[in-house]
């Protein structure tokens, strides 16, 4: 997607009409200039591209981070530069740098060593935290941008740029947004639907059940659910996001209907329950999507019958898991009026998890029953 169906995207999603817009904007800059209906059509249809004072404004007015707007038209060139983010010390961009030419002075990893490293990263994120992940994905990234040369190399960085982000928290408006905007454009020059519906759905769930970007996260999923119909991990991902964005908007009715028709693309996209990646979604996994939600409908029915179910056949192998059934029933006691019993449930079972493994999702939820 260009930066003109990002802007129509964006602006539909405000429910605002082009002239809608246009205001928006001369008020944004103290009517310093002046722009019209038309102008905003040109953008739309890429006749015009809005320039670096237009995108502040657009990034203002549309409530995005303007790296989102930047990064619209995402080419080999520009594609990972955000690594340079994580370089927080001249020791660290020396060892990204020695990597990266380590790797283009020998044998240059082929399309199987890259899906190697993906079903590795997928399994590993399971487990790791986020600290270590984001080390060593920033290494390989300084590699893989060296290769976006194929369909193939762009859906590798598709899959890796979505891991990611998730190193990043969606709460803070930029740099977990801008992942997964880089993560669906990669997708998209890809060619791969299934990759590009799968990209969109796991930024769309990750965003969701951590409650941030909510708007962000609906737009994901509705355009994972517009590429195709198809069963599939993407559009259930897609759907079990929008249901949490639904339930934290209060939707109740929404959230569970968009819960019901989850577990129907379930029965037919499921993942076997031996599958310990990122990249499945097992029958215990889908339960832990469930009894978040539940808890923050106030179900607690529904969320008890989910945590059962999920803690059943969560393999021993996973306790951050473990810790995120628990601590949903730490939120289902402070919604129930135990704010204070219902913190400590939550900050006990994360105290238990070593720290090394705590993620920033986890962290999130905490924040999340703490308010």
């Amino acid at each position: 997607m260009g930066i003109g169906g990002l802007i129509r995207d964006l602006r539909r999603g405000h429910g605002w009409s082009q002239g809608r817009l246009a205001e928006e904007l001369c008020k944004a800059t103290g009517y310093k200039a002046n722009i019209t209906r038309e102008e905003i059509s040109r953008w739309e249809r890429g006749k015009v591209k809005p320039g670096p004072w237009w995108l502040r404004h657009l990034a203002t007015v549309l409530q995005v981070p303007l790296a989102t707007l930047e990064l619209a038209d995402v080419d080999r060139r520009t594609f990972l530069t955000d690594v340079a983010a994580t370089a927080i010390a001249p020791i660290v961009a020396s060892d990204l740098l020695t990597h990266g030419f380590d790797a283009a002075l020998r044998r240059r990893p082929s399309v199987d060593d890259w899906q190697a490293k993906l079903a590795t990263y997928g399994r590993d994120y399971m487990s790791a935290g986020a600290a270590e992940i984001q080390r060593r994905l920033s290494a390989d990234l300084v590699v893989l941008q060296q290769q976006l040369e194929t369909p193939g190399m762009w859906d590798v960085a598709a899959k890796l740029a979505t891991l990611y982000a998730k190193t990043f928290p969606g709460s803070d408006g930029s740099k977990a947004v801008d992942w997964y905007r880089m993560a669906a454009t990669s997708a998209d020059r890809s060619g791969d639907t299934d990759s590009r519906v799968w990209v969109r759905g796991r930024a769309a769930i990750a965003l969701g059940y951590e409650g941030a970007s909510l708007t962000v996260a609906d737009r994901f999923a509705d355009e994972a659910l517009a590429l195709s119909d198809r069963p599939s991990l993407g559009r259930l991902n897609a759907l079990m996001g929008k249901a949490h964005v639904a339930a934290l908007k209060g939707d109740h009715r929404a959230a569970l209907a968009l819960t019901d028709e989850g577990w129907r693309v379930f029965e037919h996209a499921a993942s076997g329950d031996r599958e310990e990646s990122d990249y499945a979604v097992p029958e215990w996994r889908m339960n832990v999507f469930v009894s978040l939600l539940a808890a923050r409908l106030g179900d607690e029915r529904r969320a008890v019958e989910a945590q059962e179910q999920a803690a059943r056949k969560l393999p021993a192998t996973l306790p951050r898991f473990r810790t995120h059934l628990e601590m949903h029933r730490g939120l289902m006691l402070a919604r129930s009026g135990d704010r204070s019993g219902g913190v400590g449930y939550a900050r006990a079972a994360l105290d238990s998890l070593p720290r090394e493994k705590h993620s920033l999702t986890l962290r999130m939820l905490m924040d999340e029953i703490t308010a």
